[in-house]
């Protein structure tokens, strides 16, 4: 399969709600267009950044079919599927109308704390009862639970074609060269961590999954773009200028940190659904000045 089009810029979005808690689709109106106006190169529909464990299963639909509808094939689309029920989540890939969505992202299931041979059959089982291509996602912080090196490239070689890539956020640059020098051809390796993009794809990384892309498209698709072509003096001065924006997204916590961003820049509300909650006034403060000076 052809993963080119999942190189660069892929932006998780966000998912803006009313004072009342529904879903703002005149909101999300704006992200897209803001979005695609700036050079992100896929969406990421559903992830952690969407506040996903939120949501019910309609909305969920819902959410889905506005963003391709919308997006109407300007850029790929990636939806979220994934949990701590291996059955489940291969239940929820057959009822899903998936038209219009181009890939899955899928995260190691998070509580349970699986072995690697847990990790490896879970992705296995998707891979088998999916007809679209699957990105694994190791994220050790949300799930408490890292998927190794060793097998993230056994579900690689094993599911080519059907396993195309892995959205590394260990933050273990090690763990993610290894993935890097023993992938097979094709095999996506995409940044789950803003602030080591650069760093990773000066060791080949294909591109990022990111969050600070809600609020700066145009300067990191331009940081990430640069880095494709091999010009780090010019990409690195770009991730400079972004590096204390990026912190600050997380010192309260991902989404609080973008939201406020987005809304600091009149996108959306700042508003959270529980147990979520808004980021303090002194760290909006800093975001919104950080915005400023981009």
């Amino acid at each position: 399969m052809d993963t080119e089009k999942f190189r660069g810029l892929g932006v998780a979005m966000v998912t803006p709600f009313k004072d009342n808690l529904q879903i703002d689709y005149s909101a999300l109106d704006k992200l897209i267009d803001f979005l695609l106006s700036n050079g992100v190169n896929f969406l990421v529909v559903q992830g952690t950044t969407a506040e996903t464990a939120t949501l019910t299963d309609n909305e969920k639909r819902q959410l889905a079919d506005y963003i391709i509808k919308k997006v109407n094939r300007r850029v790929p689309i990636v939806l979220g599927i994934g949990g701590n029920d291996t059955q489940k989540v291969i239940e929820t890939y057959k009822n899903f109308d998936l038209t219009g969505v181009d890939a899955i992202l899928s995260v190691t299931p998070y509580y349970n704390k699986p072995t690697q041979k847990g990790l490896y059959l879970h992705f296995k089982a998707i891979a088998e009862a999916t007809r679209l291509p699957l990105i694994v996602y190791n994220v050790p912080g949300r799930t408490g639970v890292n998927m190794t090196a060793e097998t993230t490239l056994k579900l690689a070689h094993d599911f080519q074609g059907k396993i195309i890539g892995v959205k590394e956020a260990s933050g273990n640059l090690n763990q993610m060269a290894y993935i890097l020098r023993d992938r097979p051809d094709g095999f996506l390796v995409l940044s789950g961590d803003d602030g080591l993009t650069l760093p990773q794809m000066a060791m080949g990384a294909d591109g990022v999954i990111s969050v600070v892309g809600n609020c700066a498209p145009a300067q990191f698709s331009r940081m990430v773009n640069l880095a494709l072509q091999g010009k780090f003096t010019d990409a690195a001065a770009l991730h400079l200028s972004l590096i204390e924006l990026i912190d600050l997204l997380f010192i309260e916590g991902n989404p609080g940190g973008v939201k406020a961003a987005l809304n600091a820049l009149g996108i959306i509300e700042n508003v959270l659904r529980l147990p979520l909650a808004p980021i303090g006034d002194n760290t909006f403060e800093k975001i919104r000045n950080a915005l400023k000076i981009l």
